[in-house]
């Protein structure tokens, strides 16, 4: 059987990650120029087909795309079905992740995906565990949920840096964006409220449903969290 020499399977190695370098290069000079190329394009339209966009593009941001955002959602939901208790923990929610994505799009904050990434699926985590541990929340579940907020602001501001949001009209964008990103937010709730109203007060509800579902949402969350710092 042939075998390689120990110089020329160095040197292959040489090559390959010189290739691999090269390939990455090209892949990142390729993306920059496709935003450049969207920057143009919404540069030509006018404000009101922009806002759209903006507004699609914050829907489609939570619904089909982000799951963990999806996840840690519903972990509020089934954290209490009393309306006033899930209001004032999805108001300290979005409050949160507005502030952190317009400072982050604005340039203030900035945080790297590896650090915000696991981070989210901890967020995650940690309502569901909450979920199973008590059967009402507590009073300072809305300021936890307001933590948590900043952090997935964070994360929908590296998706929005994809896009580019247009110079002369930022702010009407960004809000478009945040628009849409609570709109995905509320189907989620509604599609949930709907699944569950019928049974919501029965006896078993707590152990059939909200306590398995929540742990289903806690695995989920611990395994992304794995997979994102340790592969």
């Amino acid at each position: 059987m042939y075998a390689h020499s120990e110089d020329e399977l160095i040197i292959s190695e040489i090559e390959q990650g010189q290739l691999d370098m090269q390939d990455q290069q090209m892949t990142a000079e390729y993306e920059a120029a496709l935003k450049r190329l969207r920057m143009r394009k919404l540069a030509a339209m006018p404000w009101q087909e922009k806002f759209f966009i903006f507004i699609k593009a914050g829907i489609q941001h939570i619904i089909p795309k982000g799951l963990d955002h999806i996840l840690f959602v519903l972990g509020l939901f089934f954290s209490s079905l009393i309306f006033m208790s899930l209001l004032k923990q999805v108001t300290a929610f979005t409050l949160a992740h507005t502030i952190t994505l317009a400072l982050a799009a604005l340039g203030f904050v900035e945080m790297p995906s590896s650090i915000v990434e696991p981070l989210i699926a901890l967020s995650i985590v940690w309502i569901a565990v909450e979920n199973c541990m008590f059967k009402k929340t507590n009073k300072w579940r809305p300021i936890v949920v307001f933590g948590f907020g900043l952090l997935h602001g964070l994360g929908f501001a590296s998706v929005l840096s994809e896009y580019g949001l247009p110079k002369d009209n930022f702010a009407p964008s960004l809000l478009a964006f945040n628009i849409g990103v609570e709109l995905g937010q509320l189907l989620v709730l509604i599609i949930a409220a709907a699944l569950v109203w019928f049974i919501r007060k029965k006896s078993w509800y707590r152990q059939r449903l909200q306590i398995p579902a929540s742990i289903a949402i806690a695995l989920v969350g611990l395994f992304w969290f794995i997979e994102r710092v340790f592969l």
